[in-house]
């Protein structure tokens, strides 16, 4: 399902409660599915961000080994995923004025602090809740795959 402003004003006038969650999304793992049905457990509607590929590299200090239009597709098949759309590569905030979403779900890793979060959404006048997600598996993440497997991976 493709994200629009239209399709947004529906879920509002629906009273949907919206989690947006975000993230790279590049090896999918077992840690990935718990923390986007913990994050769907929130609400009724799941928007997740893929990082745009400038924006991985940043994060992950390495290139990501899928496009953010492979990413993206791979996490929409994900049936906990009601929409996936490709995030802003300069600013956060745009993406969230964007979705509007009455909770943002930070997964365990995610560097972003719930009051540089909660301080942006104020900005752009958007009162919504943060939620810190844990996870039952933390020794597990996409970087430490890659890291095991070196560049084997790109060969599985």
């Amino acid at each position: 399902m493709d994200f629009s402003v239209k399709l947004r004003n529906d879920w509002e006038k629906r009273g949907l409660k919206i989690v947006l969650a975000g993230g790279v999304f590049d090896i999918i793992h077992p840690g990935h599915i718990h923390t986007l049905n913990a994050a769907k457990d929130l609400g009724d509607i799941l928007v997740v961000v893929i990082a745009t590929d400038k924006t991985a590299i940043k994060m992950k200090k390495r290139s990501p080994l899928h496009s953010q239009e492979s990413r993206c597709e791979l996490v929409s098949c994900l049936s906990m995923v009601d929409v996936v759309i490709i995030g802003n590569e300069d600013n956060i905030f745009e993406t969230v004025k964007l979705v509007k979403p009455d909770v943002i779900a930070l997964g365990y890793d995610q560097i972003h602090q719930e009051k540089f979060i909660s301080d942006g959404c104020k900005q752009i006048n958007l009162d919504v809740e943060i939620a810190r997600l844990s996870s039952p598996i933390p020794e597990l993440s996409s970087s430490d795959i890659q890291k095991k497997y070196g560049e084997d991976i790109h060969d599985l």
